[in-house]
């Protein structure tokens, strides 16, 4: 063991048990962007079994979230009110002309508006900026990152849980949390989550529910808020019909979905100071109108005024809050991964709050003296020197407001595909300074016909914003749910602060849920038709997903297998064969030498990752481990960063590989075939694996059409690779599960 480690001369210190890789050093540099970061390199103990745990190798387990400066988080919050903040912002546009209320009182308004007060206060301010930004998962937010923050605590081995990458061998890394506590609640609702299936499996079905939500608010919030913006250019003639609204709003729309490959950078330095100067003329009409119609206005702030209102009105009341809950949104959560949790925080808490309530305040204070208005109260409200400076702005606006779900979209479909339920697509970083600023050209469009077809379809009516208020209402509701586990789980909070999160919210929530569901006849039934399109997709793909999992794990290969084949079938080179197999020899590799009836002198099982980093140093990219005692066959991870170039093309790659290779080397004579196996030539191997199910009509529904068919369009594990065509074999293998 010590002549390997001695041979290793690149500091790091290999030896291979059984298949498996054994960490001697205990850290490793990795380079992002112009700092370094030390990480520490797990310690994988010796398996009996054929554990490639090399894989694990960057799981940058003890990180940090990366600490931003001053001027920098500043920057950040700036360029958030123009992507994350623009729905939540434009939401005074829709709300009080959607209470449609009639005999308004004075007490009605002021109620009304206190309901908006405290369900901004409760559910966004308090709620998500002081507690759920903080449950984030690598600066990643959304139902994703709460379901990956939970994974990393808690051991599911469900066979449908997303992606569990969790091996045997790294059981006592410090990436997973190990403590027990001393409440028997949190232990025991820990061992119950680890023991049943059930309760994982449901768990899984409830973060792909929220998820699908969030991706159809992708398409819904545009159609909402452009319809909404531009219906005030109706007053300025009345030859203008709802059908030249709705041609107006889908030029506005596909030209928001086509300017999205620019990037979020580009998309905020665009939007940022419409929204800024959204903000500001909406606080001088809010101050204008609560100084001329109502200054006491602000005395609805009392919550009092909510309990005269409900007393008074009684259904009429319930029915309202669907109309309230259109002042909020989920999106700040979503789109935490485009910037960082201080600087969500302080445009929300500065910037975006305090306007959102002058804006409501001054609504309520110009009803109260011309109520008759309510179903035009925004538009109605503006000054006649304003008007139209002001109905421009919020057209803007409306554009800018589609962004933030638009955003998260691509956030969340970002984290789906990491976590293996969500068929792969093309995901592109636009930014070399923030990982989390990414673009999908596929989610994107996906969305934009989803959109277009909404506005013909409803082409403005109340059913849009119906629709919107439910997905909103659900996804916050698991939201508390999943939170409330974190709370439980990893936080270890004081079960005083857990209860007084959860039951509370579950309350407000549930009031919201069931006025909304009242809705669902009228448009509230869409977002739970585009959540089960897309619940469907992630579904069979998760399910394909798993059994293919389970089909190589109960077939891989041995390493005396291995070794016995080897031993009959060499030729003279060097076989890359790749695969995304963590852990143990993937079927397919016998496969392919019982019909080729040969293999090369050297063969190098070769598995790519992509870390959440810019860049990873050239001298750590390439880790190369022995595979057992088995000879001329090694193990191999690449680690690119995600703004690394994956060329394999040319001799530089194999060049460096025949390096790495001759640093595991323990002998001259082996060093001596690497150099000869290079000299006769390199072939790399791609695997093509096909499921068919024989069993019961369901499981042959999914995997034979559903899966095949998103498999089949979806990219290859291994696209971004830039592989040599001239060397490149392909080998396909059936698997019937």
């Amino acid at each position: 063991m010590e002549d390997a480690k001695s041979n290793n001369s690149s500091g790091k210190k290999y030896d291979v048990e059984n298949g498996s890789i054994i960490g001697d050093s205990n850290r490793v540099e990795i380079c992002n962007s112009s700092s370094r970061r030390i990480v520490p390199e797990p310690v994988v103990a010796p398996s009996m079994e054929t554990n490639m745990n090399i894989i694990q190798t960057y799981q940058l387990p003890l990180t940090k979230a990366k600490k931003y400066p001053a001027v920098q988080t500043l920057l950040l919050a700036y360029q958030s009110l123009g992507v994350v903040y623009g729905d939540l912002g434009t939401s005074p546009v829709n709300v009080f002309s959607s209470t449609r209320l009639a005999n308004l009182t004075e007490d009605d308004l002021l109620g009304t508006f206190s309901l908006i007060f405290w369900t901004l206060t409760l559910l966004v301010l308090v709620k998500y900026v002081f507690i759920v930004l903080h449950a984030n998962d690598h600066g990643e937010g959304g139902t994703f990152a709460l379901y990956s923050y939970l994974c990393r605590h808690i051991n599911f081995r469900s066979k449908l849980t997303i992606h569990n990458v969790r091996m045997e061998s790294v059981e006592g890394m410090a990436y997973y949390s190990q403590a027990e506590s001393g409440s028997p609640l949190r232990s025991k609702t820990k061992k119950f989550l680890e023991r049943s299936c059930a309760a994982q499996n449901f768990l899984t079905f409830v973060v792909l529910l929220g998820t699908c939500m969030v991706i159809g608010d992708g398409a819904l919030t545009p159609a909402t808020c452009v319809l909404s913006a531009l219906q005030g250019i109706q007053s300025l003639s009345p030859k203008i019909t709802q059908d030249h609204v709705v041609f107006m709003s889908l030029i506005m729309l596909i030209a928001l979905f086509t300017f999205q490959r620019c990037g979020t950078s580009k998309v905020s330095f665009c939007f940022t100071p419409i929204m800024l100067l959204w903000f500001a003329t909406n606080v001088s009409v809010g101050i204008y109108n609560i100084s001329k119609y109502y200054p006491s206005v602000l005395k609805a702030l009392s919550p009092h005024y909510i309990v005269k209102f409900v007393s008074r009105n009684g259904k009429t009341a319930w029915n309202l809050l669907g109309a309230v809950f259109l002042s909020i949104t989920e999106a700040m959560f979503a789109d935490l991964g485009h910037f960082n949790k201080r600087a969500i925080q302080l445009a929300f808490s500065f910037v975006v709050y305090p306007s959102l309530v002058l804006s409501y305040a001054g609504e309520t204070a110009y009803l109260v003296r011309y109520p008759e208005n309510i179903n035009n109260a925004y538009y109605s409200s503006l000054p006649k020197s304003v008007y139209w400076p002001m109905f421009v702005i919020s057209t803007l606006a409306a554009i800018v407001a589609s962004q933030s779900m638009i955003s998260a979209s691509f956030s969340i479909v970002k984290q789906s595909v990491a976590l293996g339920c969500f068929p792969r697509v093309n995901i592109i970083h636009t930014s070399s300074k923030h990982e989390g600023q990414i673009y999908s050209p596929e989610i994107n469009y996906i969305l934009m016909i989803l959109c277009v077809t909404l506005v013909l379809g409803f082409k403005g009516g109340v059913e849009l914003a119906n629709a919107y208020g439910v997905v909103v209402i659900w996804v916050m509701i698991i939201t508390t749910f999943l939170t409330t586990l974190v709370m439980l789980l990893i936080w270890k909070a004081n079960m005083i602060l857990i209860l007084g999160f959860f039951f509370p919210y579950t309350i407000i929530e549930g009031c919201f849920m069931t006025s909304l569901l009242n809705k669902i006849p009228q448009g509230g039934w869409v977002p739970f038709a585009i959540s089960a399109f897309f619940l469907t997709i992630m579904l069979s793909w998760t399910y394909g997903r798993s059994k293919k999992n389970e089909y190589e794990a109960d077939r891989k290969m041995s390493l005396p297998e291995l070794n016995q084949m080897l031993s009959s079938y060499r030729a003279p080179g060097i076989c890359f064969f790749f695969t995304d197999l963590v852990n143990g020899i993937p079927p397919i590799i016998r496969h392919y030498i019982q019909h080729t009836n040969s293999v090369r002198d050297i063969m190098v099982i070769v598995t790519v990752t992509t870390l959440p980093i810019k860049t990873v140093l050239l001298q750590e990219r390439f880790n190369v481990g022995k595979l057992g005692s088995v000879e001329g066959v090694y193990r191999c991870l690449i680690q690119f960063g995600y703004k690394d170039s994956q060329s394999m093309e040319g001799d530089d790659f194999v060049t460096l590989m025949i390096t790495k290779l001759q640093e595991q080397a323990e002998s001259t004579t082996e060093k001596q075939k690497i150099d000869t196996a290079a000299d006769r030539g390199t072939v790399f191997v791609l695997g093509r694996t096909i499921l068919k199910s024989n069993k019961g009509w369901f499981a042959r529904f999914t995997i034979d059409y559903l899966y095949r068919f998103l498999q089949n369009n979806s990219r290859p594990a291994i696209s971004m690779l830039q592989i040599p065509p001239d060397k490149t074999i392909q080998v396909g293998m059936l698997y019937e599960i």
